[in-house]
């Protein structure tokens, strides 16, 4: 489950490393004649106005449903992570490769400050490692909250938010390692390969933090059933229900890190009532929400073993805002 003021408070610290940085590594960049500094000047510039994307998406996803968006905003989330992906790529990456091509083929020349680069390097590792740490630590309190390993959480998390700001200070940091290693062998062999060659590989670094990204945010954003143990804890409350034998089919899907929709084909057994299908299905909703606090729309279709007629009706309740429609067509479910 994401944590909305977590991430947000996650978001904030990396913007500010970064917009630091992306002024102080231009200069030193520039003072230096580095490509690999003017690389990482890029970067952080993307990573600047992604940490904008970012918190756009957290202030966007907020707003509560409506006619025309019934199951909220929180898909928002998953559009601005998708933009800030792209702008990875063509701000950080883009700009990185470009620029160490001319090094390497020889259009661009070193420059004297070079102690001007390690200084905003040594500075670069104090901010980006410190938003590292942020990042990392909340990453560490939703493991325990949840019992999986570091890496199968982030790997799995649908807070693309976090993840963008997670994967961008740990590019950061690695990329720093690999600007201050181009600059060392540039000055030691005299050479500006190396110079570009590092910025080559940060936007290399860089192509493939903005593929992952843009990965996760287009599956979650085109619709994202929820992970398969949770799928299990789902499959689990309504077969232990009273009067259930089983489910035909289960669907759910993720409107936004912290909203999930849960429909089901439910089978009741034969002697089961209007009153106890709808009592049953109340009772499911309620213990799904405790379940799964991500759970926010639950949809059942109540069936039967050996049908005579049509199935279970009764009263369902749908409830939007502070708005109650009450019907029912073969559904028991609530959203909201």
């Amino acid at each position: 489950m994401g944590r909305p003021e977590e991430t947000k408070k996650t978001v904030l610290v990396a913007g500010a490393a970064n917009l630091i940085l992306a002024i102080t590594k231009l200069i030193a960049g520039a003072f230096a004649g580095s490509s690999a500094m003017l690389a990482e000047g890029a970067h952080s510039v993307g990573d600047t106005l992604n940490q904008g994307f970012l918190l756009a998406s957290l202030q966007r996803s907020k707003r509560p449903p409506d006619r025309r968006h019934p199951f909220g905003y929180g898909n928002e989330r998953y559009f601005w992570s998708l933009l800030a992906a792209f702008g990875i790529f063509v701000a950080g990456a883009g700009y990185s490769i470009f620029e160490g091509i001319l090094t390497i083929s020889g259009h661009e020349k070193g420059g004297e400050q070079v102690w001007l680069a390690f200084a905003v390097l040594g500075l670069a590792f104090v901010l980006e490692g410190a938003s590292w740490i942020r990042a990392y630590s909340q990453a560490r309190a939703e493991v325990r909250e949840n019992g999986r390993d570091l890496m199968e959480h982030v790997r799995k998390t649908p807070d693309v938010t976090f993840k963008a700001a997670l994967f961008e200070d740990s590019a950061a940091v690695i990329g720093l390692i690999i600007a201050a290693t181009g600059l060392t062998l540039r000055e030691v062999t005299g050479s500006s390969f190396w110079d570009g060659l590092a910025s080559i590989l940060i936007g290399l670094l860089l192509v493939v933090v903005a593929f992952a990204l843009g990965r996760d945010s287009r599956s979650l954003l085109i619709g994202q059933a929820a992970d398969p143990a949770d799928q299990r804890v789902i499959s689990e409350v309504i077969t232990s229900a009273p009067g259930v034998t089983g489910i035909d089919e289960l669907l759910t899907m993720h409107f936004g890190p912290d909203d999930l929709l849960v429909a089901a084909k439910v089978h009741f057994s034969d002697d089961i009532s209007a009153d106890q299908a709808e009592d049953t299905a109340e009772e499911i909703d309620r213990l799904l929400r405790e379940r799964l606090e991500i759970v926010r729309h639950v949809f059942l279709d109540p069936t039967q073993e050996r049908q005579t007629g049509p199935p279970p009706r009764g009263r369902g309740r749908r409830r939007r805002h502070q708005a109650d429609q009450e019907g029912w067509s073969g559904v028991a479910g609530r959203s909201g």
